[in-house]
């Protein structure tokens, strides 16, 4: 395959903001970057004039659940394949398969159908959607007045052995668990053992609490403000313990729906643009009309785009990154500092910053064309451009 020659209005990279700007890419990754005038594009290379047009890097997601109809824990092993696809249209180009809490026997399949794809997935075929980088397990170690969707019956206490059958396969990244719950902290522990992230959610944990937690390695928060022990003045709780502690990066879901936008405001002043990573916590629904979807082992309603339960409660989502950048562009964030929230601040959380969310030379050639309005109107992924999208969800 050619070199290929990206011109944009801006790019952002997203550290950087370089107008008139060029993005050289040879065998899936960037070579170079830089100022038009400045970068000699090689003869014979394919050039895309978007010179109307910003690009940045590829969406990282590391809290989704499903896509285009099919859920990551569906029995069907075409399901991940059909979520990473369908939200490489709208500009998510790297991901983290989101489990929710099953019975231990369902989770272990879950767990090795996704680590199936991650292993066995050519490049040549990855390359045509969005690439999975782990698994992030949430739950089934939450606390059952925290639980929202969760299903109650297979909410499990912390428990080593159990860990070490989820983690068997290997694979996961990232764990969701509450922190206050008798044998949580020795979880914690053999977590980070094994490189996992720890991640704060489903929780009633006091503010001491979670300090504890934090202090034993934990360093993230699944969609704050969700599924947690309410802030008071007297008593802050985890998100009093997560706004305060600047080692811990905060998930958004900012749908407008999660999160009131004082509240995200609030995040955003509090964590910065260094340390909030938006989040889809999107569903099978995702990307499809309103109906009837699964979430994990269950059944949840969608209408005018909002996904709930049977029992009316709140189930994930039907957000796109790059709609969750449109809504913190329209909070008055500047659309580099929103764009660092969806690449290189969830990139770093994984580890992976060298190769993800950043348009630098020697990192995969990830990429998002935006236009005025921030509707995605090219994607790329590793080096393959995709058929130029419109986001309308």
């Amino acid at each position: 395959m050619p070199p290929l020659a990206i011109l944009a209005a801006t790019i952002l990279t997203p550290l950087e903001v370089l107008s008139d700007a060029v993005a050289l890419v040879d065998g899936g990754k960037i070579v170079e970057v830089g100022p038009r005038l400045a970068v000699r594009i090689p003869p014979g290379a394919h050039t895309i004039d978007a010179r109307q047009q910003t690009l940045v890097p590829g969406f990282v997601d590391v809290h989704i659940h499903g896509a285009g109809g099919c859920d990551v824990m569906d029995s069907d092993p075409g399901a991940v394949r059909t979520v990473a696809a369908t939200i490489a249209r709208f500009g998510t180009t790297s991901f983290v398969p989101t489990t929710v809490t099953a019975s231990p026997e369902q989770t272990v399949s879950a767990l090795e159908r996704i680590n199936a794809f991650l292993r066995g997935t050519s490049l040549a075929d990855a390359q045509h959607c969005a690439e999975p980088l782990g698994i992030h397990l949430e739950g089934p170690f939450i606390n059952p007045a925290r639980r929202g969707v969760h299903p109650s019956e297979w909410i499990a206490a912390p428990s080593l052995e159990l860990l070490r059958q989820f983690t068997a396969s290997g694979g996961v990244r990232i764990l969701t668990l509450a922190p206050e719950i008798p044998g949580a902290l020795e979880l914690i522990s053999a977590a980070r053992q094994q490189q996992i992230v720890v991640s704060m959610g489903h929780t009633d944990a006091t503010a001491d609490q979670a300090g504890e937690a934090i202090r034993r390695g934990a360093s993230h928060a699944a969609h704050v403000f969700n599924a947690m022990r309410p802030f008071s003045h007297r008593d802050s709780g985890v998100i009093g313990a997560v706004l305060s502690s600047p080692e811990v990066t905060a998930e958004l879901i900012a749908d407008g729906i999660h999160v009131d936008s004082a509240a995200m405001r609030m995040l955003l002043a509090a964590k910065g643009a260094d340390r909030t990573i938006l989040v889809s916590d999107g569903t099978a629904a995702t990307g499809m009309p309103d109906g009837r979807y699964r979430l994990g082992t269950f059944e949840v309603t969608v209408s005018n785009g909002v996904c709930r339960n049977s029992e009316g409660r709140l189930a994930g989502s039907t957000l796109t990154l790059d709609r969750a950048i449109r809504n913190i562009v329209g909070l008055g964030v500047p659309l580099n500092h929103a764009v660092q929230m969806a690449t290189l601040n969830p990139a770093r959380l994984l580890g992976v910053e060298k190769r993800k969310g950043a348009i630098a030379p020697g990192a995969d050639a990830d990429l998002v064309l935006l236009d005025e309005g921030l509707a995605v109107r090219g994607v790329v992924c590793r080096g393959v451009p995709l058929a130029a999208q419109a986001s309308g969800i």
